[in-house]
C-alpha cells in the first residue's frame, strides 16, 4: 500500500510521465509497448474476460484508468502512471457471426488473426484492417487504424456498433444512430471516453488476388495511382515504397482480383513461422556499410521477379514478427506517419526525403497509402482525401537518441502542417502541445463529449495527459 501511494504521488507530480521508466515498480506492474520505450509504472493491472468484469473494475477503481490491447501503440497510449491498466487481451471471444449478412461481433481483445481463423473457412475476410494481423480489434478501432485497402479509409468506416463501459461502470450500446456523438468519439479516441468491450464489424468476401509491381517516378505517381489503381474496380490493395537513400522513386505494389492459378497454396500465413531471414536482412540494411542499398539492389528485384497469386486472407494475415528485430535491448524499430492532401503530395515527399537525409535517419522505407476523407470519427486524421506516408525507422534506445528523434520528428510534423497535413497519434509523442492543437482542432469536440460522460477524467493515458487534459 505504501509503495502504491508513492507511485500515485510521483505520477501526480509528473515524475512518471512520458519518459522511459524502469525503476519505480516491480516488473509485473510495468506496462510496456512493442518498442520497449515509454514503459509506464501503474498501480494495478486487471485482466478482464467479460464486459461485466470490466464494468466492475471501472466502478471499483477511484483513480485513473487506461486500456491496452496488443500493445502496438508506441508512446504511452495504453497506460497512465499510478493508475489502473485494463489488459484486454483475455477478452478475445467471438460474440456472434452472421455469414449471410457478412457481419460479426467480437470482444475487443480479439486479434485480427483470431478473427481470420474463424472467417476463412466461410470464405469471408476482414473488410478493413492494418497490414499485419497481430493487432487487437479494439485497439485498431481506438486508433482508427487503416491499411492498404483501396477506397476504404480507416477501420471505423466498417464498424456498425460499439459496446462501451463508461466511467460510472454503466454499459452502453452505441452506433451511428444510437448515442452517435459517443460512438464517433470512441472511434479514434484512444480510450478517452470509455472502454470498448465489443465491436460489430462489416465483413468482406475472401478472393484470389494477384500482385503487380511497377517502378514509377515521383512526378508520375499520382497519375499512375489515379489511372492504374483507383480507377480499376479490380484493385483491392495498394501501397508504394520510397526507398533509401533518396526516397524519390516510388515502387508501386497493387493487388488485384485474379482468376490465375495460385502461387501460394496456404490460405493463411502460418502462426508459427520462422522469420530469421527477414530479421537478418533488416539488421543488415540498418547496420552494415551501404546496407541501405540492399532494399533497392536485392529485395526489390526479388519482389519484381516472382509472380504472386494468393488468397486475400493470406496477404491480410501477415505476421508483424517479419519486422521484429532479434533484440530491442540496444536499438528499436518504430514508426511515424503523416497524412498529406493530394495537392501537396510531391512537395511533401521531396521535403520528407531531404529531411530524412539531413538528419541521417536510419529509415528502412516510407510506405505510401491512400485514404478518402474520414467523415465519421470525432478526431479524424483524414479531414479530406489524403496520402499517408508511413516512416519505418530504427533508433537507439538511450535517452540521447530519444531526444534526437524528437527533434527531427517535430521538424517533420511542422513540414506536414505546412502542407495542410496531419500526423498520426499512436506513435512516440514528440509533438508539442501547439503542434497537436494545430493538427487536431477537433480535439475541442472530443473534450466536450468527454466532459459529458467522464466529468472527473477517470479515463486517461500518457498521450491524453499531455495533449487533452
Amino acid at each position: 500500500m505504501q509503495r502504491r501511494r508513492l507511485v500515485q504521488a510521483m505520477s501526480a507530480a509528473g515524475l512518471l510521465a512520458l519518459a522511459p521508466q524502469r525503476a519505480y515498480c516491480t516488473p509485473n506492474l510495468m506496462v510496456h509497448n512493442i518498442t520497449g520505450l515509454y514503459g509506464v509504472a501503474v498501480a494495478r493491472i486487471e485482466r478482464p474476460q467479460t464486459t461485466a468484469e470490466v464494468a466492475r473494475a471501472v466502478q471499483a477503481w477511484s483513480g485513473r484508468i487506461a486500456v491496452g490491447g496488443a500493445r502496438y501503440s508506441m508512446g504511452g497510449q495504453i497506460a497512465i502512471g499510478g493508475g489502473l491498466h485494463l489488459d484486454m487481451r483475455a477478452m478475445k471471444q467471438l460474440v456472434w457471426l452472421n455469414a449471410a449478412e457478412r457481419r460479426a461481433r467480437v470482444q475487443a481483445g480479439m486479434t485480427w488473426r483470431d478473427l481470420q481463423d474463424l472467417l476463412d473457412p466461410l470464405d469471408l475476410a476482414v473488410k478493413t484492417m492494418q497490414s499485419f494481423s497481430n493487432f487487437s480489434v479494439g485497439g485498431a478501432v481506438s486508433v482508427n487504424a487503416h491499411g492498404r485497402y483501396i477506397g476504404h479509409g480507416p477501420v471505423g468506416n466498417t464498424v456498425r456498433a460499439l459496446q462501451l463501459v463508461l466511467a460510472d461502470g454503466s454499459v452502453l450500446e452505441t452506433s451511428r444512430e444510437q448515442h452517435a456523438a459517443l460512438f464517433r468519439a470512441a472511434i479514434g479516441g484512444y480510450g478517452a471516453v470509455g472502454v470498448i468491450t465489443e465491436i460489430e464489424l462489416e465483413l468482406a468476401d475472401n478472393t484470389r488476388i494477384e500482385r503487380l509491381v511497377r517502378d514509377v517516378t515521383l512526378d508520375d505517381y499520382l497519375n499512375h495511382f489515379e489511372r492504374d489503381v483507383l480507377a480499376r474496380p479490380d484493385s483491392l490493395m495498394h501501397n508504394a515504397d520510397l526507398l533509401p537513400p533518396h526516397f524519390d522513386a516510388p515502387v508501386s505494389v497493387t493487388w488485384r482480383r485474379s482468376d490465375k492459378a495460385l502461387t501460394e497454396a496456404a490460405r493463411l500465413v502460418p502462426r508459427d513461422g520462422r522469420h530469421g531471414l527477414e530479421q537478418n536482412l533488416i539488421w543488415a540494411m540498418t547496420e552494415l556499410p551501404a546496407g541501405e542499398q540492399l532494399r533497392a539492389s536485392l529485395v526489390h528485384p526479388l519482389l519484381v521477379s516472382r509472380p504472386a497469386v494468393k488468397w486475400l486472407n493470406h496477404e491480410a494475415s501477415l505476421d508483424v514478427a517479419t519486422l521484429e528485430p532479434r533484440t530491442r535491448r540496444i536499438s528499436t524499430y518504430v514508426l511515424q506517419e503523416f497524412f498529406i492532401p493530394k495537392r501537396h503530395f510531391i512537395a511533401f515527399a521531396r521535403g520528407l526525403g531531404q529531411a530524412l537525409r539531413r538528419n541521417k535517419v536510419v529509415a528502412l522505407n516510407v510506405s505510401i497509402r491512400h485514404s478518402p476523407a474520414d467523415t465519421l470519427s470525432c478526431l479524424p486524421w483524414a479531414k479530406e482525401e489524403v496520402f499517408s506516408f508511413v516512416l519505418y525507422f530504427k533508433q537507439r534506445s538511450h535517452a540521447r537518441a530519444l531526444a534526437e528523434v524528437g527533434h527531427w520528428t517535430r521538424e517533420l510534423i511542422d513540414l506536414a502542417l505546412a502542407h495542410e497535413g496531419r500526423y498520426y497519434l499512436p506513435y512516440q509523442p514528440h509533438a508539442t502541445r501547439a503542434q497537436f492543437e494545430r493538427a487536431y482542432p477537433e480535439a475541442s469536440e472530443l473534450r466536450r463529449v468527454k466532459r459529458e460522460v467522464d466529468p472527473d477524467g477517470k479515463f486517461s493515458n500518457q498521450l491524453w495527459a499531455r495533449y487533452l487534459d
